[in-house]
């Protein structure tokens, strides 16, 4: 492109794409797409977002466009890369000068920047940093905060590169200019304190704005720039100047104003400090030791003492808490249990840490967290008062801590307790000691700190399980609290169940359940939402826990499941319905077909919640939990749901809907436990697997409860559904098994295997263009041990349950092979002798022993030639599968069923489902299950003896091993 003519062509299309008319934005788009590849283009970009005078508007999509292409076209390697020369150019233009004057531009010129120094820093621009260390050191404003932004996202970009030649080229860079940029923020922060002591809050903060950008590379630097900092001086003298800066920033916010524009950056500044000496310590815990001593002090003093009082903030408060929780925790300073086994930095962070954690800092550490900090706060009570579901909705799990007060100081007292328990133990228990009884409902200030303890014997609740009888202060106290009804003692009431809940698993004797069942029950029925809430959360943990007990349960299970369905009808907001939701799905888990005359209710609602949460997947996720658990405790009954259930699933498991990507996982569960409970397949049903191809085509993770849920419909009604969707089903197997996994191979085989098993006659010719693919891979000698006992349990069951079609088989392929049938059945016996070990399963290797049996009587010369290889498996078959009986002495097969029975079931088993059933009767008419082995063999071999005559079938049994032969005599005694 020539530049001028090219500038003005350009400038003009993008002008045309800031458009707000699609008639005129999307015919520029397009002109812009295909400009992208253009040489030149990328140079008139540069032109048009670096020229002041234009639109905002059109720079600001300049830049964009230039960044994105940095993206594509910048490495050499890629489709319509950049030409060096070009590359050359816009290199030197970027970096000619840094006088941006609107900010959100500026900060795309930088991001741009240190995108292209990713890939050609130092090497191909080798002037980039020196340019930005000059540029940061002129006097115009401007200018300098430029060049400082670019600064810092170049070392941030650069830091962030993690190949071991990129780490040594940014070691080899932060030597150089380390000195220079400590020098840089000593400057920038020296000047910030002076302007603002002297009250000129404009000055300021521009001066603010450079320590904060500087304090940012600084912190790249020093984390990413090292390998021992601990060896280098300036490296430890800005970390040390890190805490004397801290005091200064703290002390100045006492005499900023709130609504100065200072304020927000100052709290920036200080929060930034201490991120720095966070991300040390996680990269070098052993380079921090010299920093532990004086970081437990400062964090200690200002968060736990009057010292704190005025200055600190809630930011600053969790960041100083999770730098005191990231010392005590820390495994670089835990000696080995062997001490000789520990290095010598170890000892030294464990003596530091030993020597500062004395029992009165302990002391006074653990009844600040507990007394001041766990007291539920105005803001929280107010949101009690004004909104109950957020208050209940809390912020923990993950990393909550990192960012939010309450998890952040509920974690460090759970780690310091864990860390110090014996220390700190008494001086729990001497709080909870001080608080034996009720509290006065009008000192509110009493009840907080009640609750506050209580919650500290909660958090824990395992450390303190040898020191705490909790049976005895459970129904010598707890269950007194929980019966004040008055408003004013509701915190007590939601923390001593909560407390409940918490020990649970811990220790609590099975038979106090039944009266904690009753204080449930109760407070199910409190006046109070966030009572109710916590409640069913400890109903929850009760029943999940593994000492659960049915017998215990079921007496207040119906008045139970009823209030949790009312609190699931009350409560408005979409996290606190799904939590509910778990709770009731919790419940029909455990109480499983008890549940089959409360559920009522329950299936009326919950089509309307359904529809009600059509813009809220996770609810509607937690739905689909809850009826998979409903569907398992109705059993057959659940048919009854259908009209609602089946349109869920068909919704759920539709890759062509949206909602399917939150909703296919839970909704394939549906599906599966649908079919496995159903008595018979409905039209309804059937049409469903309509979504079944897609879903293969999909080749998910979820492919194997697909897998499942096709075995399902093969044992609920094979030939209906055979019918219908056998040639799809086919289709979609042959694309499969030409790409997946192994254990994918094995998956779709073993379907074809049930679809044999339950349908002998018709799926052989179904499945027929998969079954060449099998027989190729036997005589072949499939190298995989599973999947080649996979194929021979597919063949066996075509040759002894079909042998017209294993005929018919056997010649095509023959014409395949270009070789005579006999020839080819020899090879698969041969092979199939030779991999028998392959066979784990004692029903597959039984079934290897019936299939080759099925051969004789036989004059074919081929089968006689294997004649021993035959007998071989079926002696290996008979060791499988007979025992002996003691007191006669005689042989049996173990694997024969001769009728139905509707087994018992114990509390602990789940009954069987209507597809156990359906196995069971399937599995009668199985000759594996139905025909007895020794039988088998016997009358075989009487017919092969019948056939060749005495002489002949002597000769036959000669080639046999003799002790084979023994063996086959001592199984067929009797016969």
């Amino acid at each position: 492109m020539d530049l001028n003519s090219a500038s003005t062509v350009v400038l003009q299309v993008l002008t045309q794409a800031t458009s707000q008319d699609t008639a005129v934005l999307k015919p520029a788009e397009e002109q812009l797409k295909q400009w992208e590849t253009q040489p030149g283009f990328y140079s008139v970009l540069l032109n048009i977002f670096t020229n002041h005078s234009l639109d905002v508007n059109v720079r600001w999509l300049a830049v964009l466009y230039f960044k994105n292409g940095i993206d594509r076209y910048w490495r050499r390697a890629t489709p319509h890369a950049l030409s060096e020369e070009e590359k050359s150019t816009l290199r030197a233009g970027l970096i000619t000068n840094f006088n941006e004057p609107v900010n959100q531009i500026a900060t795309q010129i930088s991001v741009l920047i240190a995108k292209v120094a990713r890939v050609d820093c130092p090497r191909q621009w080798p002037e980039l940093i020196p340019t930005l260390v000059e540029a940061v050191k002129v006097q115009d404003d401007l200018q300098q905060h430029r060049a400082l932004l670019t600064f810092y996202h170049v070392t941030k970009t650069l830091a962030s590169k993690r190949l071991a030649t990129d780490r040594k080229l940014f070691y080899d860079l932060t030597s150089s200019i380390y000195s220079f940029t400590c020098s840089l923020w000593n400057h920038h922060t020296d000047t910030f304190l002076q302007q603002i002591c002297r009250g000129d809050d404009a000055a300021a903060a521009n001066s603010i704005e450079r320590t904060l950008l500087s304090s940012k590379v600084l912190r790249k630097l020093t984390v990413h720039g090292f390998v021992e900092p601990h060896c280098n001086a300036e490296v430890m003298g800005f970390l040390h100047a890190v805490f004397e800066r801290l005091k200064q920033f703290l002390e100045c916010s006492r005499i900023i104003r709130a609504e100065s524009i200072c304020r927000d950056r100052l709290e920036k500044t200080i929060i930034l400090f201490t991120k720095v000496l966070l991300d040390f310590l996680d990269q070098h815990p052993c380079s921090f030791t010299a920093l532990i001593q004086r970081s437990l002090e400062f964090s200690v003093s200002y968060v736990f003492t009057e010292a704190g009082e005025g200055v600190v903030f809630e930011q600053f408060i969790i960041q100083c808490m999770n730098l005191i929780k990231m010392i005590v925790k820390n495994y670089a300073y835990k000696p080995s249990k062997n001490i000789e086994d520990s290095s010598p930095e170890t000892l030294e962070a464990h003596n530091i840490k030993a020597a500062f954690f004395t029992f009165p800092t302990l002391m006074e550490i653990c009844r600040r967290l507990v007394t001041h900090y766990f007291l539920l706060t105005k803001e929280e009570l107010t949101m009690w008062e004004e909104d109950p579901e957020s208050f209940t909705v809390e912020e923990t799990g993950g990393d909550s801590w990192k960012y939010s007060l309450r998890p952040c100081m509920e974690v460090l007292f759970i780690d310091i307790f864990h860390e110090y328990n014996q220390t700190l133990t008494p001086v729990l228990l001497e709080m909870v000691h001080s608080l034996q009884g009720s509290t006065n409902v009008e000192n509110t200030n009493a009840i907080l700190i009640k609750d506050a303890v209580y919650n500290a014997v909660g958090l824990a609740a395992y450390e303190l399980f040898d020191s705490v009888d909790f049976d005895q202060w459970f129904k010598n106290q707890l269950l007194a609290e929980l019966q004040v009804s008055h408003d004013r003692y509701k915190p007590i009431r939601r923390r001593v169940i909560w407390l409940i809940g918490q020990w649970i698993p811990v220790k609590f004797q099975s038979d106090l359940r039944p009266i904690l069942y009753e204080a449930i029950r109760n407070l199910l029925q409190d006046r109070d939402l966030v009572v109710r809430i916590e409640t069913a959360t400890t109903l929850k943990l009760t029943v999940d826990d593994f000492e659960f007990r049915t017998d215990q349960f079921l007496p207040y299970l119906e008045s139970m499941f009823t209030l949790l369905f009312q609190l699931l009808q009350e409560v408005t907001q979409c996290d606190t319905k799904m939590h509910v939701l778990h709770v009731l799905s919790c419940v029909i888990e455990r109480v499983n077909m008890q549940i089959r005359p409360y559920v009522g209710c329950l299936v009326q609602y919950l089509p309307l919640l359904w529809k009600q949460s059509e813009e809220h997947n996770m609810l509607r996720c937690a739905i689909l939990t809850t009826l998979i658990h409903l569907v398992r405790g109705l059993g057959a009954d659940s048919q009854n749901l259908y009209p609602f259930l089946l349109p869920v699933i068909q919704l759920s498991t539709d890759v062509s809907q949206p909602p399917h990507v939150y909703l296919l996982e839970d909704g394939l569960q549906l599906w599966l436990v649908t079919l496995e409970n159903s008595p018979y397949l409905t039209p309804e049903l059937l049409r469903i697997f309509q979504n079944m191809s897609a879903l293969l085509e999909l080749s998910s993770e979820n492919l194997k409860n697909c897998f499942k849920i096709i075995n399902a419909y093969i044992f609920l009604s094979s030939s209906e559904f055979l019918e219908m969707y056998a040639a799809d089903l086919c289709r979609s197997f042959c694309e499969l098994l030409k790409d997946i996994t192994i254990e994918g191979q094995v998956q779709v085989l073993k379907v074809v295997e049930n679809v044999l098993k339950v349908n002998p006659v018709l799926g052989p010719q179904m499945f027929q263009p998969l079954l060449p693919s099998v027989f190729r891979g036997i005589i072949e000698g499939e190298r995989y041990p599973v999947v080649m006992s996979t194929y021979l349990g597919i063949i066996g069951r075509v040759l002894l349950q079909n042998a017209r079609f294993f005929s018919l088989l056997l010649s095509q392929m023959a014409c395949e092979l270009g070789q005579e049938s006999d020839q080819i059945l020899g090879n698969m016996i041969e092979m199939w002798v030779d991999r028998m070990d392959n066979i784990t399963q004692p029903e597959r290797r039984k079934l290897s022993a019936l299939a080759l049996l099925s051969l004789l009587p036989s004059l074919n010369s081929v089968i006689q030639d294997k004649f021993c290889g035959i007998i071989n498996i079926s002696v290996e078959g008979l060791n499988d599968v007979m025992t002996e009986d003691p007191e006669t002495g005689t042989y049996k097969d173990c694997m024969l069923m001769f009728h139905f029975e509707e087994p018992r079931t114990t509390e602990v088993e789940e009954p069987p489902t209507e597809q156990d059933k359906r196995k069971k009767i399937l599995a009668l008419r199985d000759p594996v299950h139905a025909v007895s082995l020794q039988q088998f063999v016997y009358e075989k071999l009487k017919a092969q003896q019948e056939l060749l005559g005495e002489q002949g079938f002597h000769t036959l049994m000669e080639t046999v091993d003799t002790e084979i032969v023994a063996q086959l005599q001592e199984f067929l005694q009797g016969f």
